[in-house]
């Protein structure tokens, strides 16, 4: 992975490039911005470089090879256990980071989703940042800095990155997976300008499920309660994909929301659905569409609360097919 081979993100290639071209690369980075739009990539490449034989990233040589294939033994990569990232995985770190480099002259430390350490491990990980070793690089990753201690925010350099345009997704989206522009605008709409999630395991869901469960929607009635309950059963075998499903959903009321204010058809995200949205659109009235979209919200807190996930998607139907 280089940074000519990352999508997008100029402003950040070009600071750590001159960053490596000066050497000045600091101790610690922070890298933040929503999951999924090429912070981890980013971080490797930088990595890449640090430790690459001809200290650009060739991807030919032993270290460079090594880093792609993660197992590069002055590359360490951290991610949260769980749903945590705990004070014995820093520790550990810390160990590692205490030792010289064993092939490079650096040791690159990637904290992926920095956010979930708790409160032990964020003040051990304090200490390392306040005394840095020598030729040790450290990148945390978050897509909810806020979350992190002050102080180690502070102590790091902070890299803002963005979600991808969503015209330049499309583009992309459309050359790459051979796909029609209105399918690649809706995957691009969809995948919120994350890359990942628009070629992860989504892409079906958003290209060919996301029509199956809008008709399964829009098929309740009031009194119709065998096929909400059912709903409610699917929506919860979902897990894994919940989220992505209330984003279906949300996309498809706030395109009727937008259509009913007069809003242009080119910023509607369901684009391949006109002819749904067209029919669906005298049966709502504004007061209608919020009232459903304040019931997708509060599915996402039950959701975040850890209701019991077939109850909080029953409640929320309930209230969806009452608007």
């Amino acid at each position: 992975m280089t940074f000519d081979s990352i999508i997008s993100h100029e402003r950040q290639k070009n600071i750590l490039r001159r960053a490596l071209q000066n050497q000045r690369v600091a101790h610690a980075y922070l890298f933040e911005g929503p999951d999924g739009i090429g912070k981890r990539l980013m971080a490797l490449a930088l990595a890449r470089a640090l430790l690459c034989a001809t200290g650009k990233g060739c991807g030919t040589c032993a270290a460079c090879r090594k880093v792609d294939h993660n197992n590069h033994p002055d590359v360490h990569l951290l991610d949260a256990e769980g749903t945590t990232i705990k004070i014995d995985q820093i520790r550990a770190l810390q160990q590692q980071l205490s030792l010289k480099p064993l092939e490079g002259e650096y040791r690159i430390c990637l904290i992926d989703g920095a956010e979930h350490m708790n409160p032990a491990a964020a003040n051990a990980l304090l200490k390392t940042l306040e005394e840095p070793q020598p030729n040790t690089v450290i990148v945390l990753l978050s897509s909810r800095p806020e979350a992190l201690l002050v102080t180690i925010r502070s102590r790091c350099q902070r890299l803002p990155f963005q979600r991808l345009p969503k015209q330049r997704l499309t583009e992309i989206l459309a050359d790459r997976l051979d796909l029609p522009e209105t399918e690649a605008a809706v995957l691009a709409a969809l995948s919120d300008g994350s890359f990942k999630k628009a070629l992860g395991d989504n892409r079906e869901l958003y290209l060919q499920q996301r029509r199956e469960l809008l008709r399964s929607l829009l098929a309740l009635s009031p009194g119709s309660t065998v096929p909400l309950f059912k709903l409610a059963e699917t929506l919860n075998a979902e897990k894994e994909h919940l989220t992505e499903i209330l984003d279906i959903f949300q996309a498809f009321f706030r395109d009727l929301l937008l259509l009913k204010n007069g809003r242009p058809e080119t910023e509607l995200v369901n684009l391949d659905m006109k002819e749904t949205l067209f029919r669906q659109l005298p049966q709502e009235s504004t007061q209608s569409l919020l009232q459903k979209l304040d019931a997708l919200d509060a599915g996402r807190y039950y959701l975040q609360r850890n209701v019991n996930r077939q109850l909080a998607m029953e409640i929320m139907l309930m209230r969806m097919n009452a608007a």
